[in-house]
């Protein structure tokens, strides 16, 4: 019976094979990680971390958390505003922060 022992070829084929393997697997778990990550923010106020509630509040679409009153803009929608008519523009803030004045 033969025994035979690897060559040094291939101790470093299996080294590196078992290595982009390890880093392959390291990549997926960061990117699951980071997605999680993403996932447990989506819709919660940067301020308290509530719940966001998207409301349509004057055909722009906001997001309020019902917990500390704050009031969130997309991208592109507070640009939104410039469409207002300026003759609205103090009622619709007034009404937008729940002012009184």
């Amino acid at each position: 019976m033969s025994h035979t022992t690897p060559s040094r070829n291939e101790d470093e084929y299996f080294v590196k094979q078992d290595a982009d393997l390890i880093k392959d697997q390291r990549a997926k778990l960061d990117a699951e990680r980071e997605k999680l990550e993403r996932r447990s923010h989506y819709m919660r106020c940067p301020k308290c971390g509530g719940s966001l509630v998207e409301t349509d509040f004057h055909h722009i679409k906001i997001d309020k958390c019902p917990d500390c009153g704050g009031i969130w803009f997309d991208r592109g929608e507070i640009e939104m505003l410039e469409h207002v008519d300026q003759s609205n523009l103090r009622a619709f803030v007034r009404s937008l922060f729940g002012l009184k004045w």
